[in-house]
């Protein structure tokens, strides 16, 4: 500790306080800019250090058909239902009933609520544009065919909440999701007809 002051000391003796502090802010603020800027800076022509590469002997493993090789190779519309969904066999399995099909809930909810986007943007409802949250759309297709406004309300607060508030989304919620797009639907069904 005694060097460290004595070091400290000589520095004072030579450089006052006030001049050290403004250069180790200078010193600072020039790191500071040479890190964010760095790939700007540096000459692409400097020599680099190359060291060989050691390169270990690499064992392949025989890959295996398994189960899922195979259900690859069907056809993605041709499987059956999972049992106690509300698909009947040998009826053609959307994205979001796969993904329900697999568990994976919250993403089966987003699926089906692009699906009701693209029915509505075909229907000439709504013109989604980038940046589009999903409030605006149910606000857009209620002002341009208030009779999907009730079902699209309810489908886009329940895809808020799972997705962005995060809450967890089980079967309940899909078959949830299932029927309130499937209202939007036939909305759009009516509204052609008419």
């Amino acid at each position: 500790m005694r060097g460290y002051d004595e070091f400290v000391g000589r520095i004072f003796e030579i450089v006052s306080p006030g001049v050290l502090l403004l250069i180790l802010l200078a010193i600072t603020a020039l790191t500071a800019a040479l890190w964010y800027w760095w790939p700007a800076w540096v000459p692409r022509s400097w020599p680099r250090l190359r060291l060989p590469r050691l390169r270990l002997p690499r064992f392949r493993r025989r890959q295996r058909k398994t189960r899922h090789s195979k259900q690859r190779a069907t056809p993605a519309g041709t499987g059956s239902a999972k049992p106690g969904s509300k698909t009947p066999a040998g009826t053609a399995l959307s994205l979001a009933d796969r993904l329900a099909a697999e568990g994976r809930y919250a993403e089966a909810i987003r699926e089906r609520l692009r699906d009701t986007v693209t029915a509505l943007t075909r229907a000439g409802v709504v013109t989604p544009e980038p940046g589009t949250t999903a409030h605006e759309l149910a606000t857009a297709a209620g002002t341009g065919r208030p009779v999907v406004a009730p079902a699209l309300t309810g489908a886009t607060g329940l895809f808020s909440e799972v997705w962005y508030g995060h809450r967890p989304a089980g079967q309940p919620e899909d078959d949830r999701m299932r029927d309130l797009t499937a209202e939007v639907r036939a909305a759009l069904d009516d509204g052609a007809t008419r």
